[in-house]
Parts: C-alpha cells; structure tokens; sequence
C-alpha cells in the first residue's frame, strides 16, 4: 500500500507478541528476503510471529511460502467474501490444499462484506458470499482448524449463518470493529475477538466500549497491515512491527497494564493458532 506519510518510528518494546492477522505480500515483503526483512523489524520490538493471511488464491498460494521461508511466520488462507464468485471447484480444491498444510494455522479470511456490492465493479454479491462463507465453514469444521472471519456491516446475517451452518470450535472475528452488543453476543458464543490500529482511533467510540468487555482468554491483537496503521500514525504505511502501538492503546482503554495484555494476547494467539515457538 503506497502512502504518502512515512513509515512509523519503532516503538518501545512490549512482551513477546503475535500479530494475529497480517498481509505481509501487501506490505512489500513477496520474496524470501522481505519477509525476513519485515519479521526481523517485528521481532526487535517484540513481535516475534505473525500470522500473514490471504484474501484470493495468489495470496493464499504466498502465505503459505512465506511459512515456509521464515519459521516465525505462519499461513491462514481462504477467498475474501468480495471475491466469493471466483469459487469454482477448481479454486476451492487448491484453497483446499493450501488449508492442509502444516504451516496453515486458520482458514481466512473469509465471512460478509456488505459494504462493497453496488460499489466495487466485479464484487461478489450477497448471495455469492452466503455460499463461499459456507464452504468455508465447512473446510474448517472438517480440518479443525480456527475459521477467522471479516466482518464488514454484516453483524446479524453473519452470526446467523455461522448458527445454520454450526460453528467451527474456534472462530476469530479479525479487526473486530462492532458494538458492544455483538460484543457481547460474539463473548457469549465463545469466539474470539482480534482488535486492530482501529481501536486506537479517537472516533471509534462504539468500538472502545465493545474492546472492554471482552475477556483476556477471547482476544488477539493485530496490525491487518498494510492498513488501519494506529494512532498517531494514521494514513502512514503499517506493518506488524507497529502493534505495540495498538497494544499499548487497547490496554490504556482496558485499564490494563500494556505488558500484562500483551502476555495475555500471546497466550491467547498460541492457544487458538496452536503455534509452537519454533
């Protein structure tokens, strides 16, 4: 993502974190020496795995090379719902492939995106995305491995269907931006909450009150980088080596010290993501 700001100074170091949803590719790094080279400015502020997640089969195809490249660097890989239509058998037998590997530690990501139908030229309509958010729902149930969701203006058709359909054991809502009631609804059926530089933005007051009611045991932390850089470096280009600035904004509103959260987040990330220190 091309911005005009520069780049974020590194912050002060937090306890070992893991940046739970990541688009390394995007950010630049594509080949073996950019990922190590952005994992290696993580990891000198704590950051010390990242998950780098796919949204199209390109992506998908990345991710899990950029696991096997770095071992501080895990896969999740599915079809983002604006691009459900591009779900033949062909697509979904290679996403499929994908999704086994060992490196894969969660199907995403993947859910309803009702904002951009009617906006964006060749989105995959509502209709589309009931059917991929489905099958990949059920590519996780059957690999038993975390489904992570991207949720955009779809709070009720999204918990609807994931009650349909009978949700996988672990569910991760990503760059977790409702309100405290589907908060609330999402803590009460078990799934997990992910939070980004979003929660460090002075207008997301919805968004503030839902990140405190969510438990220690339920909640990750991200960068979603290239996007969504935090606070006060909004606009500027993202990348995992900026979550300390997130974490340390998430715990000012939890009341919580920033080193507990972040050994909270990271005992969360290892539980849900089942990784291993390498």
């Amino acid at each position: 993502m091309k911005s005009d700001r520069p780049a974020p100074d590194l912050p002060e170091p937090l306890a070992q974190l893991v940046d739970a949803h990541t688009h390394l590719d995007a950010c630049g790094a594509v080949d073996a020496d950019g990922v190590r080279a952005a994992v290696d400015r993580a990891e000198s502020v704590g950051v010390g795995r990242v998950v780098t997640v796919a949204d199209d089969l390109a992506a998908a195809r990345f991710a899990v090379d950029a696991a096997q490249w770095d071992k501080r660097v895990f896969a999740a890989v599915a079809i983002h719902p604006t691009r459900a239509n591009v779900l033949d058998d062909v697509t979904k037998a290679e996403i499929e492939r994908l999704a086994r590997d060992p490196r894969t530690v969660a199907v995403g990501e993947t859910g309803l995106d009702y904002y951009w139908p009617g906006k964006l030229e060749g989105c995959a309509d509502i209709v589309e995305q009931v059917e991929g958010f489905r099958w990949h729902i059920d590519l996780a149930k059957r690999l038993r491995k975390p489904l992570m969701i991207h949720n955009r203006e779809a709070d009720h058709d999204l918990l609807a269907v994931l009650l349909d359909e009978g949700a996988p054991q672990t569910v991760i809502f990503h760059c977790f931006s409702s309100d405290a009631n589907m908060a609330t609804a999402c803590v009460e059926a078990g799934y997990i909450l992910s939070f980004s530089g979003t929660v460090s933005f002075k207008n997301a007051r919805e968004l503030h009150e839902a990140a405190k009611l969510v438990p220690d045991d339920q909640l990750l932390v991200e960068t979603d980088a290239p996007y969504l850089t935090p606070h006060p470096y909004r606009g500027a280009p993202n990348e995992p080596y900026c979550l300390p600035y997130t974490v340390r904004a998430l715990a000012a509103l939890r009341g919580q010290d920033p080193e507990e959260l972040a050994l909270a987040a990271t005992a969360t990330a290892e539980r849900v993501y089942r990784l291993p220190w390498n």
